[in-house]
């Protein structure tokens, strides 16, 4: 009986171990993953697309100037509102209370400024007379231009004062609708603390950020082509601004493009696709195959690229193709033969890529 016991123990672990090895060859291979292009001509190397956004023309961020609580807020996302509208208010209690102090100080101030005009006065008839020295006559001139100094500083800090007060109220700037309202009732705000955005006028632009290499090929009043998904329709448009800086939350240089024929349908946030043509005022009708310098390799049997082969455009294999190479233009290697154009090829890591290997598209 033991010795049955001691073979059923022994039969499991060989069993639980094959399936170990088992599970192990089983595991799933993993696939290198590679970028690609799709094999285009000169012309169409030049036609690029890029993501944007709509954005109100005037998008305007309104918020106080002074901190404290909120005491009132009278809008609405989607409320639309005309200029000088109160927006929102602060309870404005430092500001009241250090206005009410500059309005004390001034009143001291002008009262001390009489005191020493009168002083300066009664000094001045008895020096006239002889009856006091010419120094007591120039000590009572500096007491009172000291007290008139005093006097118009207190008068500029109440004016400061008063401002401030002005800073606890937000009105509208112009007609608009209100965007967003980040802003709660009762919230304890900073100034410059956003509490409210406002969609100025009926024009919408469409913003897209565009990446280094392209940026220079991109001028004011160029025209650009506007697809919107949601929408279903396209539009002209035309580059109204270009930064001339980058970025930093995108490393991409922001284009405000304006929509030629504008429409009521198209609303702030809808998504965009905006379509460049960097060929336009070049040589036409280039009908020449052109592919990336990175996507190209050399041995001793020339020249070659990795075409990817796939049916899913997630997983394929990567195929060696001899192609003869032309001219190097600023987008790349004219193909002179070796290729059709669409085939979707290696762009990086040429050197660890082996004919027949799979690979993950990326």
């Amino acid at each position: 009986m033991k010795y049955f016991r001691q073979l059923v123990f022994t039969l499991l672990v060989l069993f639980a171990f094959n399936s170990c090895k088992e599970e192990v060859k089983a595991k799933e291979e993993v696939l290198r993953p590679v970028n690609f292009q799709v094999v285009g001509t000169s012309d169409a190397q030049k036609i690029r697309s890029f993501s944007g956004v709509a954005r109100a023309g005037d998008e305007i961020e309104l918020s106080f100037r002074s901190n404290g609580i909120i005491t009132e807020l009278n809008v609405a996302v989607g409320q639309k509102v005309k200029k000088g509208d109160l927006i929102a208010k602060l309870d404005n209690v430092q500001a009241n209370l250090a206005y009410e102090q500059s309005v004390s100080a001034l009143n001291s101030a002008n009262s001390a400024m009489k005191t020493a005009k009168s002083a300066m006065d009664r000094v001045k008839s008895l020096y006239e007379s002889g009856s006091q020295s010419l120094s007591d006559y120039e000590t009572a001139k500096n007491n009172y231009q000291s007290a008139l100094d005093q006097y118009e500083s207190a008068r500029r800090n109440k004016s400061i004062q008063q401002s401030q007060i002005s800073y606890g109220y937000i009105k509208a700037p112009k007609d608009g609708t209100i965007a967003s309202r980040p802003g709660t009732l009762n919230a304890n705000v900073s100034a410059g603390q956003v509490i409210a955005v406002l969609n100025a006028g009926e024009q919408i632009n469409i913003m897209v950020g565009l990446p280094e290499n392209v940026i220079n090929k991109v001028q004011s009043g160029m025209e650009v082509d506007i697809s919107l998904s949601s929408l279903g329709e396209s539009f002209k448009g035309s580059v109204l601004e270009v930064s001339p800086v980058v970025d930093s939350n995108s490393s991409t240089y922001p284009i405000k493009i304006d929509i030629v024929t504008p429409t009521t349908a198209v609303k702030p946030g809808m998504a965009a696709n905006v379509t460049f043509n960097f060929g336009s005022g070049e040589e036409a009708n280039d009908d020449t195959l052109v592919v990336p310098v990175k996507a190209v390799g050399e041995d001793g049997g020339g020249n070659f690229v990795f075409i990817i082969e796939t049916e899913d455009d997630k997983v394929g294999t990567v195929k060696r193709q001899t192609i003869e190479v032309g001219e190097l233009t600023s987008d790349g290697f004219k193909i002179n033969s070796g290729l059709n154009g669409g085939e979707k090829i290696a762009t990086a890591g040429l050197q660890t890529l082996l004919d027949g290997q799979k690979v993950r598209l990326q």
